[in-house]
């Protein structure tokens, strides 16, 4: 069973005031610990980014934009865009603004998928992006897309899908699955 990790790096990052991206935590830039996390579990991965970010990333990584019909439509469109570059069985979905993110919480993540599509939820916050998204899924979200529907969770409601606690992943899910969104939430961190 091929999987490919997808790494979304695309947003506009307004509250942090540059890329979080390449923001930096203990020296390293912040999608290295996402690229961290999927590399033992992925056959092949794909960073999603905005066309004015592609150089940046290492020529070591493979690197994509969304596609040019759905250009600058959110994550939904960086995962169809993962997902019509490299044809695999499944998708595992990181984003790029969780720096406390490990491997073996995404190897958990994948053991546990069941259905359509995985994601996990920390007490009552749901992180859609956390996830594992089956190649089945691919016409619902190309359909939702071209219907201007750009929520994850709209999609997600349409397949089999399922919520994994933080807690059954990791001792430290309000650490582990932080989203950072400002340089303040970092130091926090």
């Amino acid at each position: 069973m091929k999987t490919v990790g997808v790494l979304l790096a695309g947003g506009q990052s307004r509250r942090f005031g540059s890329p979080k991206a390449f923001a930096t935590h203990e020296g390293h830039a912040f999608y290295r610990y996402s690229l961290d996390a999927l590399r033992p579990i992925c056959d092949e991965i794909v960073i999603v980014t905005r066309p004015e970010s592609k150089e940046l990333f290492p020529d070591t990584v493979r690197v994509t934009t969304d596609l040019e019909s759905f250009s600058g439509m959110g994550p939904l469109a960086g995962i169809l865009s993962a997902m019509e570059l490299l044809e695999a069985d499944r998708y595992v979905v990181l984003p790029c603004d969780m720096p406390f993110i490990e491997a073996g919480v995404m190897k958990r993540l994948l053991e546990l998928h069941q259905g359509d599509i995985s994601s996990v939820t920390v007490e009552g916050k749901r992180h859609p992006l956390v996830s594992v998204w089956n190649a089945n899924v691919k016409p619902t979200i190309k359909q939702a897309l071209h219907n201007g529907n750009r929520r994850v969770m709209h999609v997600q409601a349409q397949h089999e899908s399922q919520w994994i606690e933080g807690a059954v992943l990791t001792h430290t899910p309000e650490i582990t699955f932080k989203n950072v969104n400002t340089p303040c939430e970092l130091e926090r961190g």
